[in-house]
């Protein structure tokens, strides 16, 4: 990553270089946002590429009821974003205040004097401004008296004509389709965070397992057991990841996530660690005893060892 992350507008570069700028949600950057990203790197012609997102999702702030879970978290997104190459990352804290900003303040602040924006890529729907107020036509004119040309974007589409979407694909991880998550997405789904301590019943039962803390970065999927890749300082373990209650014991009030690496023994207490789902292999079930939950994992690991490629154990 080459790219410069700028948090808020009063961080805005004010330096004269013109942008060609894209603005959006850009939650998940699926395969419909690097569209924009490749639409945008085209459209820039020498003119530095500019991604301008925000902290949270707007309907946080406006319609706080109806507010999704992100798919990312800002970080995640603002590295996706910068691997994808883009020059710089604009973070604009979507707050009542930021919320309250007219249109006409809008593009004089952030895309005239802040970007000095020569070209805005936009999608049809695209509003902005308080309340919405700004529309594709309004900005077309903003730009003939700002000196920027406005582009349209289309959606991205699957074979079958469905828009690849954040929404879709958040529904595909609430039901456990990651393989059809993985194919929006343009890769696997992950998530990270703090291992923390647990109950330690999986070294009990033969498979120890690194218990995520509850505040993990990213959607997590539908409860259920997935074949994953587990990444923890540059490299990777096959893993079986297993979401949920722990319905065999019912002593766990809380959703947790716990990975047990495949043919290694870590020690990632306090360490931070990605997952990366491939497959789902099963629900979660309440086994009649700890036996018979220990007999289903060693059916799942094998399974998953088929899913990843990885060998038979000796």
């Amino acid at each position: 990553m080459t790219g410069q992350l700028v948090l808020g507008i009063e961080n805005l570069p004010r330096d004269g270089r013109p942008s060609a700028v894209t603005i959006g949600k850009f939650d998940g950057v699926h395969r419909g946002h690097r569209a924009v990203l490749e639409r945008l790197a085209s459209e820039a012609q020498g003119r530095r590429t500019v991604v301008v997102t925000f902290d949270r999702h707007p309907a946080s702030v406006l319609s706080p009821e109806t507010a999704p879970e992100p798919l990312l978290s800002v970080e995640q997104k603002t590295e996706a974003l910068l691997e994808a190459g883009v020059d710089i990352v604009v973070v604009l804290p979507f707050t009542p205040e930021f919320a309250a900003l007219t249109a006409d303040d809008f593009v004089a602040q952030v895309l005239v004097a802040g970007l000095s924006a020569e070209v805005v890529l936009v999608g049809a729907d695209f509003r902005y401004g308080a309340h919405g107020s700004g529309t594709v036509d309004s900005l077309r004119s903003a730009g003939e008296r700002g000196g920027f040309a406005v582009a349209l974007v289309d959606d991205v589409c699957e074979h079958d004509g469905t828009r690849i979407s954040s929404t879709g694909i958040r529904g595909m991880l609430a039901t456990g389709l990651t393989t059809e998550a993985t194919e929006a997405l343009g890769r696997p789904h992950r998530i990270r965070s703090l291992v923390v301590h647990g109950h330690q019943r999986g070294r009990d039962l033969g498979y120890p397992t690194a218990n995520l803390a509850h505040d993990a970065e990213g959607y997590i999927p539908a409860d259920g057991v997935y074949a994953c890749w587990l990444h923890v300082g540059g490299d990777r373990y096959g893993a079986a990841v297993s979401i949920g209650n722990n319905p065999t014991f019912g002593d766990v009030p809380e959703k947790t996530v716990e990975a047990h690496a495949i043919d290694v023994h870590l020690d990632l207490y306090d360490q931070v660690v990605e997952l990366e789902f491939i497959e789902y292999i099963r629900p979660m079930h309440k086994f009649p005893s700890a036996d018979a939950l220990a007999a289903q994992m060693g059916a799942d690991e094998l399974r998953i060892r088929d899913v990843l490629g990885l060998p038979a154990p000796t």
